[in-house]
């Protein structure tokens, strides 16, 4: 007969503790690998982006270790068979979101292609990508989601959790209180309706990636704020904030908001059909 676990182990598995545990874990292993990435690298060079990749490879590690040793579990999120298919298939779809977003607010008018650059500031775009995806991913979707998922069901998650993704771009440079809804409903939608179809995490970091690359380096967009990058085309936007986003850039564009969105509901569509909700942990009688 198995022995029952103690107070001090039913503390720390309760998901709460677990949510706070593993998310500052996870943000102290990002600032000390950035910082070592930082000393090691330079700016828009291919090294910058062998530095993301080892950047990325660090969280996930330590990501998979907090799953083994201290949920005492296997990591189904980070989980290796298959994960080139959903991460292809997310960087895929990320491009073609944003893609068709944007072609969209050109035929309104709010973004002209004016030529081509070239390569730009390929490298640091790409860096960027793969760093911004994995550790946001692992943090709102792996931790913060699964976390309150078990304790509050998947609509309190996709709720909470987009709300907080919103909420941590208000902060960035040219932000508004409309470019931080807009980002909760577009991202905070679709990349945790990406989690609840596959219940891991390559498809949403593939989507997250190829998003924040495509604005950033197709496009030159400023990525949620940021500067305005030198990417391959060479774009000016003009028009109402609601087309172009403004300072933000094009994320913070109602266009992008209804694309980005509808494509999160389509895939909340097929997670209702196939049963692939959690209800509250109340309603199952135990966490």
């Amino acid at each position: 007969m198995t022995e029952a676990p103690g107070l001090l182990r039913r503390i720390i598995a309760f998901p709460l503790t677990l949510l706070g545990i593993e998310f500052a874990l996870i943000v102290l292993t990002g600032i000390a690998a950035s910082m070592a990435v930082a000393r090691l690298t330079e700016r828009d060079t291919p090294l910058q982006v062998l530095g993301a990749l080892i950047f990325a490879g660090v969280v996930i590690a330590v990501y998979k270790a907090l799953r083994y040793f201290l949920e005492r579990t296997p990591d189904a999120e980070f989980a290796l068979p298959g994960a080139g298919r959903e991460l292809g298939l997310g960087l895929l779809a990320g491009f073609v979101l944003f893609s068709g977003m944007a072609g969209i607010v050109a035929l309104l008018g709010g973004l002209r292609v004016e030529g081509v650059r070239g390569t730009g500031q390929l490298w640091s775009m790409l860096a960027m990508g793969i760093v911004s995806g994995t550790i946001e991913e692992a943090l709102f979707r792996g931790i913060l989601f699964r976390h309150v998922e078990t304790m509050l069901g998947s609509w309190a998650a996709l709720a909470i959790t987009s709300a907080l993704f919103g909420l941590a771009h208000i902060t960035n440079p040219n932000a508004s209180l409309f470019a931080a809804f807009a980002i909760a409903m577009e991202a905070g939608i679709l990349l945790g309706a990406a989690y609840l179809l596959t219940r891991r995490l390559w498809l949403a970091v593939g989507i997250h990636a190829a998003w924040n690359f495509t604005q950033g380096w197709v496009f030159s967009v400023p990525v949620s704020g940021g500067d305005v990058p030198l990417g391959l085309l060479i774009t000016r936007r003009t028009g109402p904030d609601w087309l172009t986003g403004g300072d933000f850039g094009l994320e913070a564009s109602v266009i992008a908001m209804g694309i980005a969105t509808l494509a999160g509901v389509l895939m909340l569509v097929r997670v209702v059909r196939r049963g692939g909700l959690v209800a509250p942990m109340w309603r199952r009688g135990s966490c």
